[in-house]
């Protein structure tokens, strides 16, 4: 009966990932070098002006092609970012350690060309499109964790139950501030978790050519693009919607432990 199971299983699999919203594909779209359809993104990546990039404190990894502008990248930086009103430091000051994670994450967020393969339509007021599931770097993972995990929050998804009644994100009643380790006892919690799913921890080391960095250094090339190539190519190559990768891997695991069981 376990054989049976697991075919039944696959059809839920690939029913629920059709059931996901790509982005609608236009003639020639291609998945490399695109921008989302969002708040604050270009429509198109490309350079910025090095004047007014704002130096050390800028999303510098993309300035060469970027979908968000020097300005973007300028409030990116700020404790309470213009761009959507938005703190880190609900629950008092957090570490500057724990702060370059977010900033990091915020400048991949905006700024990155790199992430069509994992973008998707959605029906929301201030976006039109997000990713979900990048397959973020395991040290990348690890190392956000690791410099958080004494810092403070109140929530353990980030994306959604704010109170906003003073115009910024404050926390809902009947939260507590606790640390972060509390909120999310793992890495992939925090990944996961934090934006709805937006990253996946991946099982890839940085440099592997098959997970996302979610910083890097410009003097050495962008190693992202080699990712978004990869993964686009594979989509392309196996007709998958966006999304179903994961869901047959874990199935063929799944199998293999029937078969050795």
């Amino acid at each position: 009966m376990a054989w049976p199971m697991t075919q039944l299983l696959l059809l839920a699999l690939v029913a629920a990932a059709w059931g996901a919203q790509p982005r609608t594909p236009g003639a020639g779209m291609d998945l490399l070098n695109v921008c989302m359809d969002a708040k604050h993104h270009k429509t198109k990546p490309g350079p910025e002006d090095k004047a007014a990039w704002p130096g050390e404190d800028g999303c510098t990894p993309w300035k060469e092609k970027a979908c968000c502008s020097a300005s973007t990248s300028q409030e990116l930086h700020k404790d309470i970012s213009l761009l959507y009103n938005f703190t880190s430091d609900h629950c008092g000051k957090m570490e500057p350690a724990c702060k370059r994670h977010f900033i990091q994450d915020n400048c991949l967020y905006e700024c990155s060309p790199n992430l069509g393969p994992w973008i998707r339509e959605v029906n929301q007021s201030w976006r039109k499109e997000r990713f979900l599931h990048v397959p973020l770097c395991k040290e990348d993972c690890q190392q956000w964790w690791e410099d958080c995990r004494t810092s403070y929050t109140c929530k353990s998804n980030w994306q959604r139950g704010w109170d906003w009644t003073s115009g910024i994100n404050k926390c809902p009643t009947g939260t507590t501030c606790r640390t972060f380790e509390t909120y999310f006892p793992t890495p992939a919690a925090l990944c996961e978790g934090l934006w709805s799913h937006s990253y996946e921890l991946s099982n890839y080391s940085r440099g592997s050519g098959r997970c996302i960095q979610m910083w890097f250094n410009p003097a050495q090339g962008n190693p992202n693009e080699e990712v978004a190539r990869f993964y686009a190519q594979a989509m392309s190559a196996g007709a998958l919607p966006r999304g179903l990768e994961p869901l047959l891997l874990s199935l063929a695991l799944m199998q293999q432990l029937w078969l050795l069981g």
